[in-house]
Protein backbone atom coordinates (compact mmCIF):
# COMPACT_ATOMS: atom_id res chain seq x y z
CA UNK A 1 0.00 0.00 0.00
CA UNK A 2 1.18 3.52 -0.77
CA UNK A 3 1.78 5.95 2.07
CA UNK A 4 -1.46 7.30 3.50
CA UNK A 5 -2.60 10.78 2.57
CA UNK A 6 -2.05 13.29 5.39
CA UNK A 7 -5.02 15.58 6.01
CA UNK A 8 -5.10 18.59 8.33
CA UNK A 9 -8.37 20.08 9.57
CA UNK A 10 -8.04 23.68 10.76
CA UNK A 11 -10.22 25.74 13.02
CA UNK A 12 -9.33 28.71 15.19
CA UNK A 13 -9.67 27.02 18.60
CA UNK A 14 -9.16 23.37 17.59
CA UNK A 15 -11.63 22.29 20.22
CA UNK A 16 -14.72 20.99 18.40
CA UNK A 17 -15.20 20.88 14.60
CA UNK A 18 -11.61 20.14 13.62
CA UNK A 19 -11.26 17.62 16.45
CA UNK A 20 -14.42 15.80 15.32
CA UNK A 21 -13.21 15.82 11.69
CA UNK A 22 -9.87 14.33 12.74
CA UNK A 23 -11.63 11.51 14.60
CA UNK A 24 -14.08 10.83 11.76
CA UNK A 25 -11.43 10.61 9.04
CA UNK A 26 -9.08 8.50 11.14
CA UNK A 27 -11.99 6.14 11.84
CA UNK A 28 -13.37 5.97 8.30
CA UNK A 29 -10.14 6.35 6.31
CA UNK A 30 -9.24 2.64 6.43
CA UNK A 31 -5.53 3.38 6.76
CA UNK A 32 -5.49 5.35 3.50
CA UNK A 33 -5.60 8.65 5.40
CA UNK A 34 -3.96 10.02 8.51
CA UNK A 35 -5.97 12.92 9.87
CA UNK A 36 -4.71 15.70 12.09
CA UNK A 37 -6.29 18.86 13.45
CA UNK A 38 -4.94 22.16 14.66
CA UNK A 39 -5.88 25.74 15.37
CA UNK A 40 -4.45 29.20 14.89
CA UNK A 41 -5.29 29.98 18.54
CA UNK A 42 -5.84 26.58 20.16
CA UNK A 43 -8.06 26.50 23.21
CA UNK A 44 -5.84 24.00 24.99
CA UNK A 45 -8.36 21.17 25.21
CA UNK A 46 -11.13 19.59 23.17
CA UNK A 47 -14.69 20.45 24.15
CA UNK A 48 -16.24 17.68 26.24
CA UNK A 49 -19.33 17.81 24.01
CA UNK A 50 -17.15 17.02 20.97
CA UNK A 51 -15.53 14.09 22.76
CA UNK A 52 -18.96 12.79 23.81
CA UNK A 53 -20.21 13.05 20.22
CA UNK A 54 -17.17 11.17 18.88
CA UNK A 55 -17.53 8.41 21.45
CA UNK A 56 -21.31 8.16 21.01
CA UNK A 57 -20.65 7.47 17.31
CA UNK A 58 -18.47 4.52 18.32
CA UNK A 59 -15.20 6.26 17.43
CA UNK A 60 -12.07 6.60 19.47
CA UNK A 61 -11.20 9.91 21.10
CA UNK A 62 -7.86 8.60 22.35
CA UNK A 63 -4.99 10.98 21.73
CA UNK A 64 -7.15 13.88 20.58
CA UNK A 65 -5.81 17.19 21.80
CA UNK A 66 -6.05 20.88 20.97
CA UNK A 67 -2.84 21.97 19.24
CA UNK A 68 -1.32 24.83 17.29
CA UNK A 69 -1.04 24.77 13.53
CA UNK A 70 2.64 25.65 14.07
CA UNK A 71 3.22 21.94 14.81
CA UNK A 72 2.40 21.22 11.17
CA UNK A 73 4.67 23.86 9.67
CA UNK A 74 7.75 22.72 11.63
CA UNK A 75 10.59 20.98 9.76
CA UNK A 76 9.78 17.54 11.24
CA UNK A 77 6.02 17.80 10.60
CA UNK A 78 4.27 15.29 8.34
CA UNK A 79 4.02 16.28 4.68
CA UNK A 80 0.41 17.37 4.19
CA UNK A 81 -1.63 16.41 1.15
CA UNK A 82 -4.91 18.15 2.03
CA UNK A 83 -5.86 21.00 4.35
CA UNK A 84 -9.50 21.79 5.11
CA UNK A 85 -10.59 24.83 7.08
CA UNK A 86 -13.83 24.08 8.88
CA UNK A 87 -14.52 27.51 10.36
CA UNK A 88 -14.82 30.87 8.68
CA UNK A 89 -12.30 32.56 11.00
CA UNK A 90 -9.50 30.12 10.16
CA UNK A 91 -10.29 30.43 6.44
CA UNK A 92 -9.65 34.19 6.61
CA UNK A 93 -6.36 33.98 8.51
CA UNK A 94 -2.92 34.00 6.97
CA UNK A 95 -1.74 30.43 7.33
CA UNK A 96 1.83 29.30 7.89
CA UNK A 97 3.81 27.90 5.00
CA UNK A 98 2.87 24.29 4.35
CA UNK A 99 5.63 22.22 2.74
CA UNK A 100 4.68 20.29 -0.37
CA UNK A 101 1.91 22.62 -1.54
CA UNK A 102 -1.05 20.68 -0.14
CA UNK A 103 -4.47 21.01 -1.71
CA UNK A 104 -6.73 23.29 0.32
CA UNK A 105 -10.46 23.84 0.60
CA UNK A 106 -12.89 25.58 2.93
CA UNK A 107 -15.68 23.49 4.42
CA UNK A 108 -17.40 26.04 6.66
CA UNK A 109 -19.47 24.50 9.43
CA UNK A 110 -21.55 26.32 12.04
CA UNK A 111 -19.77 26.51 15.38
CA UNK A 112 -21.52 24.24 17.88
CA UNK A 113 -19.45 25.73 20.71
CA UNK A 114 -21.13 29.10 20.11
CA UNK A 115 -24.62 27.73 20.74
CA UNK A 116 -26.31 28.91 23.92
CA UNK A 117 -29.32 27.14 25.29
CA UNK A 118 -30.41 24.00 27.04
CA UNK A 119 -28.10 21.01 27.28
CA UNK A 120 -30.28 19.31 24.65
CA UNK A 121 -29.90 22.27 22.24
CA UNK A 122 -26.14 22.29 22.72
CA UNK A 123 -25.92 18.52 22.22
CA UNK A 124 -28.00 18.88 19.03
CA UNK A 125 -25.61 21.55 17.71
CA UNK A 126 -22.63 19.22 18.23
CA UNK A 127 -24.54 16.31 16.68
CA UNK A 128 -25.48 18.45 13.66
CA UNK A 129 -21.88 19.62 13.13
CA UNK A 130 -20.68 16.02 13.46
CA UNK A 131 -23.25 14.85 10.91
CA UNK A 132 -22.24 17.49 8.35
CA UNK A 133 -18.56 16.63 8.83
CA UNK A 134 -19.26 12.92 8.55
CA UNK A 135 -21.16 13.38 5.29
CA UNK A 136 -18.52 15.65 3.75
CA UNK A 137 -15.75 13.28 4.75
CA UNK A 138 -17.76 10.39 3.29
CA UNK A 139 -17.97 12.23 -0.02
CA UNK A 140 -14.25 13.04 0.13
CA UNK A 141 -13.46 9.35 0.75
CA UNK A 142 -15.52 8.37 -2.29
CA UNK A 143 -13.29 10.39 -4.64
CA UNK A 144 -11.03 8.22 -6.81
CA UNK A 145 -7.93 10.19 -5.78
CA UNK A 146 -5.54 7.82 -7.55
CA UNK A 147 -7.17 8.41 -10.93
CA UNK A 148 -7.98 12.14 -10.83
CA UNK A 149 -5.60 14.91 -11.80
CA UNK A 150 -4.86 17.73 -9.35
CA UNK A 151 -7.35 20.18 -10.84
CA UNK A 152 -10.16 17.63 -10.83
CA UNK A 153 -9.48 16.76 -7.19
CA UNK A 154 -9.48 20.47 -6.27
CA UNK A 155 -12.81 21.01 -8.05
CA UNK A 156 -14.36 18.04 -6.28
CA UNK A 157 -13.23 18.94 -2.76
CA UNK A 158 -14.43 22.52 -3.30
CA UNK A 159 -17.75 21.16 -4.57
CA UNK A 160 -18.14 19.00 -1.46
CA UNK A 161 -17.94 22.11 0.73
CA UNK A 162 -20.15 24.26 -1.49
CA UNK A 163 -22.91 21.71 -1.96
CA UNK A 164 -23.62 21.72 1.77
CA UNK A 165 -23.44 25.51 2.10
CA UNK A 166 -26.26 25.88 -0.42
CA UNK A 167 -28.66 23.89 1.82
Amino acid sequence: MADPYNVLFLCTGNSARSIMAEAILNHRGNGKFTAHSAGSHPSGQPRPEAIRQIESAGMSAAGLRSKSWNEFSAPNAPRLDFIFTVCDNAAKETCPYWAGQPMTAHWGIADPAAVKGTPEQIARAFRDAFTVLDRRIGLFLSLPLGTLDTMAIKREIDRIGQSWEAR
